[in-house]
């Protein structure tokens, strides 16, 4: 047997006996806090169907695009001895981009729109 078909034979009955053994030792009971609407600790505020404002998924798409962008440098910084004089300009222009985009976005105030719809979401 190569080592493909002992991977291949060994994963499933790994997988299947780590989820019995968390069946048969893992408590079922449920308290009145797990079958509350929301285990996060907000408040339920009105209908759960309710509408959401569009401010609140321009923050999360801006939280993204400034997420995504760690993501772009992390290559950058491991292999940053490596790179030349070309690779490290091209980085900085990324950073200069970026940093136009933040600047911008915080010209739009919607840091403070975030904020507020947080502090809306926590009051109870």
């Amino acid at each position: 047997m190569n080592t493909l078909t002992i991977f291949i034979l060994f994963t499933p009955i790994f997988v299947i006996s780590l989820l019995l053994i968390n069946y048969i030792v893992a408590p079922h009971l449920s308290d009145s806090e797990k079958l509350s609407p929301y285990e996060c600790g907000m408040c339920p505020l009105g209908d759960s169907r309710s509408k959401f404002s569009i401010q609140f998924f321009l923050v999360a798409i801006l939280f993204l695009i400034f997420d995504l962008e760690i993501i772009f440098l992390f290559p950058f910084a491991v292999s940053l001895f490596y790179v030349s004089y070309y690779g490290f300009w091209i980085a900085i222009i990324f950073l200069i981009v970026i940093t136009i985009g933040f600047v911008y976005e915080f010209s739009l105030n919607r840091e403070q729109i975030a904020l507020k719809l947080f502090v809306n979401f926590t009051k109870c």
